[in-house]
């Protein structure tokens, strides 16, 4: 079965057109799942944005700036995870993201 790493979410949008918060469907395809290395490139790349980023894995939600949040995690091959950002480059940074799941981190 091949996974296509993202998937994009409609946008709610706020009175007055702002996007309130920007969601994007992520699979994790690299072989041991999101271990310690795609974990910390994944908090490094949100770290560069502004935008509140989250990952949500069922009922629980983390900080994506945090290596040890998105540790808890512990996604394996094939999960999919929900990206969550909020604020000004929020697009900006969901693209960018989604785009290290797509490469497997081999960036």
């Amino acid at each position: 079965m091949t996974l296509d790493a993202t998937q994009d979410e409609p946008r709610p949008e706020q009175p007055g057109g702002e996007v309130d918060h920007l969601r994007r469907v992520v699979f994790v395809l690299n072989e041991q799942g999101l271990h310690a290395r795609p974990a910390a490139k994944l908090a490094q790349e949100a770290q560069k944005y502004e935008a509140e980023i989250k990952i949500v894995l069922g009922g629980v939600t983390v900080d994506a700036k945090s290596i040890l949040d998105v540790l808890t995690l512990a996604a394996g091959n094939g999960t999919s995870l929900e990206l969550s950002a909020r604020g000004a480059d929020a697009a900006e940074a969901l693209e960018s993201l989604a785009r290290l799941f797509k490469d497997r981190f081999q960036i």
